[in-house]
């Protein structure tokens, strides 16, 4: 296994460096979102990037959602972020239905992607199933909003999974085909940023699952509403082989419970895999499992503690989340003013 590779941002054009990403609040938050987005975003953050992070409660109706549970979720995730360290006068943190501009551009979006585009997300097919007939229209569009969830900020770059780089690689595909419809170099061709060294956390249960908070098993994932008593238990639980870890990373090739919780340690402790191996070569279960519990207790029990504090005050949260809303407006109105300029739509009205 290689060590991870930190993507360095480049300049995208004449366009100015601004981050964009997002997070369903579809459930709570885990040790995946953790370090698979929250972490990173903060890192970007702090390293002065303009930086803006929405909570996608549009993308969140694709599936039904009941509504007390759905304004209860997006709280709880704002809550998360900000436990996390996004700072909400550094970076924009709002919900994307406050912003109208998200489904405006997504519509027009809409007429710009291709079926044969849609229909080759791998994403919609793996939810869809054998019943792709009766999900619904939104489902089967949600690339296209996410690419106007981006573009409406001229996004340079998006932290992403892997699970999520071919949602990325259309709306690169959406920019492109406005920029030489319309024959104009407006919209950025945004990249990827994947670094780390658990951009893909697993399943505790299972080295070759995603972790997800959809699984029906509690003990597969870390959840950040854990306390410290259950984060130690379900690591000590979690599956492993019956061999100590190697003496070098690439013996951790066919073993991915293993390599799952070395991943996890490293990232936890902001060291590559191979630094971890060093440290921990020839070491038992029984040793390494211990010691990446103590680190997971001290990394998420104080973001725990804040997410808790924080979901006492909702009207608080919801201030946060409507001042980041009315900054992302200011951002996001002009450029779909100017694309409705474009493509020849009138707009006499004030706005």
């Amino acid at each position: 296994m290689s060590e991870p590779v930190q993507t360095p941002l480049t300049k995208t054009a004449t366009f100015p460096t601004r981050i964009f990403s997002g997070i369903q609040p579809s459930g709570g938050l885990t040790l995946g979102n953790y370090l698979g987005a929250l972490k990173r975003f903060v890192e970007k953050q702090d390293e002065g990037i303009e930086t803006v992070y929405c909570l996608v409660d549009m993308h969140a109706i694709t599936v039904f959602q009941d509504p007390v549970k759905l304004r209860h979720q997006t709280r709880e995730a704002a809550a998360g972020f900000i436990a996390a360290g996004i700072d909400p006068t550094r970076s924009i943190l709002f919900n994307q239905s406050q912003v109208t501009a998200h489904a405006e551009l997504g519509w027009i979006f809409n007429c710009i992607a291709r079926m044969g585009w849609m229909s080759r997300m791998t994403q919609f097919k793996d939810k869809a199933g054998k019943n792709s007939e009766n999900v619904s229209l939104g489902l089967f569009a949600y690339p296209s909003l996410m690419a106007a969830d981006i573009l409406a900020y001229k996004a340079t770059h998006v932290p992403v999974g892997e699970d999520q780089k071919q949602h990325l690689e259309l709306c690169r595909d959406i920019a492109i085909k406005f920029n030489n419809d319309y024959k104009v170099d407006f919209f950025p061709v945004v990249e990827p940023v994947i670094e780390g060294a658990a951009t893909r956390v697993m399943s505790l249960r299972d080295g070759t699952a995603k972790m997800s908070k959809s699984d029906p098993s509690d003990q597969s994932r870390i959840n950040l509403t854990d306390d410290a008593d259950t984060i130690s238990k379900k690591i000590r639980k979690a599956k492993t082989d019956m061999d100590p870890l190697p003496d070098h990373i690439d013996g951790l090739k066919d073993r991915p419970e293993a390599k799952n919780l070395v991943n996890i340690y490293a990232a936890l402790a902001g060291h590559t895999p191979a630094q971890v191996i060093a440290d921990y070569a020839g070491a038992q279960f029984g040793t390494f499992k211990p010691a990446l519990a103590d680190l997971a207790v001290a990394k998420l029990e104080p973001i725990t503690t804040e997410m808790n504090r924080l979901m006492k005050d909702p009207a608080e949260i919801d201030r946060i989340l409507g001042a980041g809303a009315v900054r992302a407006d200011a951002l996001a109105r002009p450029v779909l003013e100017q694309v409705y300029d474009i493509i020849g739509m009138i707009r006499s009205r004030p706005v």
